[in-house]
């Protein structure tokens, strides 16, 4: 339904290997994001399968291919009665390479091992050379169709497909029985047409597969003929999959000079239609485009207007429905509109209107402001859509607590403390053993030395500070190795990809307790000694988004996919109130522990400012793009900053919502910023750590291979940043860029690493990192030298988080663990 952000998905974020697809979806991509991300030289796939439907030309084929791209290219070839695939063809290099014109035929290639595969001919003989029809099977390539009960060994499989033979190899020719594969699933045009004919104000028609793209119908009607009127009956009659994508009025059907319909005539006929546009001006296209919008949504006979913020998908649209409005959009003005399937399946009927109109009338002003038309996917509670814009003008700088303040530390991803209690505030950048002695105080951090760095780059190529495997396969570490072992286990019932939080009561550490949420909707409150289920609660629907705990420490605040933010009671679970965006929630909420305020983003491309006890939003800030990523707080000087998927960085008034300074960065920002005395820092998809003083200036960057995804985090000093890459790197740097260390793990690095001090080794800092394959790592933070490393029976996107020697971390198998770190090692 998108394909920018289906390849954003596949190639960007996960750097998919291995893709098999059917050519129309590989269409649907566009040539130009084929040729530029999937086909491209640095593309990240390896291994293109394209099977279920006809192999595109090598001609085309060629063209979409990027300079350098070095991916092999399969076609491969089967049907559902042998489970699928039954013969690939992989495309030679020499072919891809040359410049020359080819239009040779692609072969469907040999059989898979055990696979049968027949051409027969129309009396039922196998053949060697000629055309005839594939038949496929095998021994053990059976399947039971409908009401089959037994089917004997050695059974062959008509497929309806024709082919011609010739030196051994089958060339596809068609479809037996005027089959096509349309959206997945096999359609007979000839059943279009018998639907189509037996409409009342049809005279005849015919039914064309264009280019094997579009399914054209072609109509001679009676007397005046409505198309939507057309459209509209037929969908009473066909599946989704057999709605053409076009109708054309013509006066008559041309014939060949056998009476037969020429369907190579009715292809001209449809090059020839030349687009027009038949629009006056602005206001007949918001009038035609509600007209469209009723009409392919079977809405016509509504008399009301439509809203101008409804949503196509919620109004009974559908993917193949809007692929119908755009083609009627395009033909209304006469052009392409570069980007509009993607606003019709996630905007608002005026948010199109605009995008068009941008288009078709570039020196008009829009009529409607884009603010005022928001997406309402979700229950819209605050109607009043600001630029940064405060919603209650009073300030809220002093919070009604409900309950007194309660002593306790938290812990959080990225080596993140706050300790709170009524006399006093400290704010850590790093772990400790809980003791109140290694607090740092704001006061304190005020106080240390200025870094000041000159600008530059730093680059990642130095091959002296590569920890890496050695050469008999283990990893090289200190003479006294520390373990890790198992404390508890907790099973969520689906992925946990969120992080732990941890909170421990100054009165009672040994009731410390671990927040964390998963796929399966369950907030759980955990023991972190034990293990023990405190509270579970079911959410609407999957939590991505970590855990924070409000000022007072008796709520928990948790995003979710349905596009609330609760706030759930931090001893029971219960739920105190629920804020709702207009998207997904997978930001953690951050709090300021000057107000009390929370802070988090949504998919809406909002950010919230949310007071938790007058159950009020303080103000909502438009940021340019999805907010994926959680928001960082800078206490000196007081700034909110966010990132978004359009690789927008942004600096906050976090008191006002007021937009301090803005810096793109280019390409999305998936990785969370962080801040401390003298900057702030984030990962970008680019492969680059970039570094930004308070003011917004850019003071460097580092650039790895492969995008960043990882959050950094400092040490304690704030002298050393450290951070993940998808090029299977630890990266630690100093604050002028200038890398210490790299540690080459097994996988992609998604996980924020988490610095903390292990006493029982020494009172050495240590650094605990997690690949995307499972596996834990502990390393000396000051050399990268590997202390510990253990595997997870599972994929791990959450980030470690470390309390006195526990590690707390999620995993993909659905279970939340708790590793004891036991024993030390040499200095």
């Amino acid at each position: 339904m998108l394909p920018s952000k289906l390849a954003a998905v596949l190639f960007s974020h996960h750097r998919v290997t291995i893709l098999q697809a059917t050519p129309t979806l590989l269409r649907r991509f566009g040539s130009q994001l084929i040729k530029s991300t999937v086909l491209s030289a640095s593309t990240s796939l390896r291994v293109l399968a394209l099977g279920g439907e006809a192999f595109p030309s090598l001609t085309v084929l060629k063209s979409w291919r990027g300079v350098d791209n070095k991916t092999q290219i399969f076609n491969v070839y089967g049907i559902t009665e042998v489970s699928s695939w039954a013969t690939f063809h992989r495309i030679p290099e020499k072919f891809l390479n040359s410049t020359l014109k080819c239009e040779l035929p692609v072969p469907l290639g040999f059989p898979l091992l055990g696979t049968v595969v027949e051409v027969r001919d129309t009396d039922g003989f196998t053949i060697q050379e000629g055309h005839g029809q594939v038949f496929l099977g095998g021994r053990n390539r059976v399947c039971f169709l409908d009401d089959e009960m037994t089917v004997p060994l050695g059974t062959m499989r008509a497929t309806g497909d024709l082919v011609m033979v010739k030196d051994g190899e089958m060339f596809f020719l068609g479809r037996k029985d005027s089959q096509i594969k349309r959206h997945g699933k096999r359609l007979n045009i000839e059943l279009v047409q018998q639907v189509a004919e037996g409409l009342q104000q049809v005279e005849s028609c015919a039914v064309t597969w264009y280019n094997q793209e579009k399914l054209i119908l072609f109509l001679v009607s009676k007397n005046d003929l409505v198309k939507e009127y057309i459209f509209k009956e037929l969908q009473k009659h066909l599946p989704s999959h057999a709605i053409p994508d076009e109708l054309v009025l013509i006066d008559s059907l041309p014939f060949t000079s056998h009476g037969k319909i020429d369907v190579s005539e009715l292809n001209k006929i449809y090059l020839n239609l030349k687009p027009e546009c038949k629009l006056n001006g602005k206001e007949e296209l918001w009038e035609k485009l509600q007209y469209l919008w009723k009409s392919i949504l079977n809405l016509s006979e509504d008399p009301l207007k439509v809203s101008d913020e409804s949503l196509f998908l919620n109004s009974g649209g559908d993917s193949l429905k809007s692929i119908r409005l755009l083609n009627e959009i395009e033909k209304l003005v006469g052009t392409s509109v570069p980007g509009l399937l993607e606003i019709i399946l996630s905007s608002s009927i005026l948010e199109i209107y605009n995008h068009v109109l941008q288009t078709v009338f570039p020196d008009e002003d829009l009529v409607f402001s884009k603010n005022c038309a928001t997406k309402r996917k979700f229950s819209d509670i605050y109607q009043e859509e600001t630029s940064g814009k405060s919603l209650h003008q009073k300030s809220v700088m002093t919070l009604n607590y409900n309950n007194e303040l309660t002593a306790f530390t938290t812990v959080s991803r990225g080596s993140q403390i706050l300790s709170l209690n009524s006399k006093f505030l400290t704010k850590l950048g790093l772990c400790s053993s809980a003791q109140s002695s290694d607090l740092i105080s704001q006061t304190n951090i005020q106080n240390m030395k200025s870094l000041n760095p000159p600008a530059l780059i730093g680059k990642s190529k130095d091959p002296s500070c590569t920890a890496k495997v050695s050469e008999e396969g283990t990893y090289g570490t200190a003479a006294k190795k520390m373990e890790l072992h198992v404390r508890w286990r907790s099973d969520t019932g689906k992925c946990v990809d969120a992080s732990p939080l941890v909170v421990i009561p100054a009165v009672d550490e040994s009731s410390a307790t671990v927040y964390i949420g998963s796929h399966s909707h369950r907030m759980m409150a955990l023991d972190l000694y034990s293990g023990k289920v405190k509270w579970e609660q079911i959410l609407e629907d999957r939590i991505e988004s970590s855990a924070c705990v409000s000022k007072c420490g008796n709520f928990i605040v948790v995003g979710c996919y349905n596009g609330l933010v609760y706030v759930l009671k931090s001893n029971s679970g219960e739920k105190y109130w629920m804020f709702s965006t207009e998207d997904a929630v997978k930001s953690s909420a951050t709090m300021d522990p000057t107000t009390g305020l929370l802070y988090i983003g949504s998919h809406d491309q909002h950010s919230y400012a949310l007071d938790i006890y007058k159950k009020k939003c303080v103000w909502k800030l438009q940021c340019g793009g999805t907010v994926f990523s959680s928001p960082c707080l800078s206490l000196i000087p007081h700034h909110l900053y966010v990132a978004t998927l359009g690789g927008l960085l942004l600096a906050i008034n976090p008191a006002t919502g007021n937009r301090v300074w803005k810096h793109s960065c280019g390409k999305p920002l998936f990785s969370s910023p962080r801040c401390c005395l003298q900057y702030v820092c984030i990962g970008c998809v680019d492969g680059n750590l970039l570094c930004f003083t308070h003011s917004g200036e850019q003071v460097w960057q580092f650039s790895t291979s492969e995008p960043i995804f990882s959050s950094p985090c400092t040490s304690a000093s704030e002298q050393e940043i450290f951070f993940g890459s998808h090029d299977c790197f630890i990266y630690c740097c100093n604050m002028k860029g200038h890398l210490q260390w790299k540690f080459e793990t097994t996988s992609q690095v998604y996980a924020t690493p988490f610095a903390f001090h292990y006493q029982e080794g020494g009172d050495e800092m240590l650094l605990a990192a997690a690949s995307t394959d499972g596996k834990l790592w502990i390393l000396e933070s000051k050399s990268g030298r590997l202390q510990s490393v253990y595997e997870l029976p599972g994929e791990v996107f959450s980030s470690p988080v470390v309390w006195e020697s526990m590690l707390i971390i999620g995993c993909r198998n659905n279970y939340v663990y708790c590793l004891d770190l036991l024993g030390g090692y040499q200095i």
